[in-house]
């Protein structure tokens, strides 16, 4: 029985071999795929797209009559977070394109929800922009609080100021009984097509 097995095994494994000579030539294989053009940006892309994505329908999500929520006097309001998130974004695509941003001052001067998640989305569509510089431009050197370093430092801030206050409008939605973006259940998978 195993001399049969290990037959029937070995002639399994030729049979490929045996084949690849009666059949005619192949044509030669492609070449292959051009590396991704901008590969470091491509990849922070992706952390990027999920965190304005939740941050923008977090805004969206929380009632307006919870924009002035505050935990306790020392924090933000919900709506300050939000206003906070609009500035820096501003600034730190402004860093990245090499330009002025524009002087919004959300979290001062923008006050209800429609105003807050208007400036949000600018400034999302603006940080759009800074991530389609290339990764040779975000090489290039930029001054970031004082200090010499490349756009890189920058994207990457973005990235991780994006979640870190993403975690904080989480906290405040939480506390108002309300499931943030990144906890809603995820649609299920299309059903295969029957045949």
């Amino acid at each position: 029985m195993k001399k049969t097995a290990l037959a029937l095994l070995l002639c399994a494994a030729a049979a490929p071999l045996l084949a690849q000579e009666t059949k005619p030539a192949a044509a030669p294989a492609a070449a292959p795929a051009a590396p991704a053009a901008d590969p470091a940006l491509t990849g922070l892309k992706v952390a990027w797209n999920r965190v304005k994505d939740i941050t923008v329908r977090a805004a969206e999500k929380m009632p307006e009559e919870h924009y002035g929520f505050q935990p306790t006097p020392e924090v933000k309001t919900f709506g300050q977070f939000v206003g906070h998130v609009v500035d820096a974004q501003n600034m730190m695509a402004g860093l990245i394109l090499g330009e002025k941003p524009p002087a919004v001052d959300a979290e001062k001067t923008k006050k209800t929800k429609a105003e807050l998640v208007a400036a949000l989305k600018e400034s999302v569509a603006y940080m759009d922009k800074a991530f389609a510089v290339g990764d040779s431009a975000a090489a290039g050197p930029v001054k970031l609080f004082g200090m010499d370093t490349n756009k890189f430092a920058v994207i990457g801030l973005a990235i991780g100021h994006g979640w870190e206050h993403y975690g904080n409008l989480v906290t405040y939605m939480r506390m108002k009984g309300i499931v943030p973006p990144s906890s809603e259940p995820r649609p299920a998978p299309p059903a295969p097509e029957k045949k």
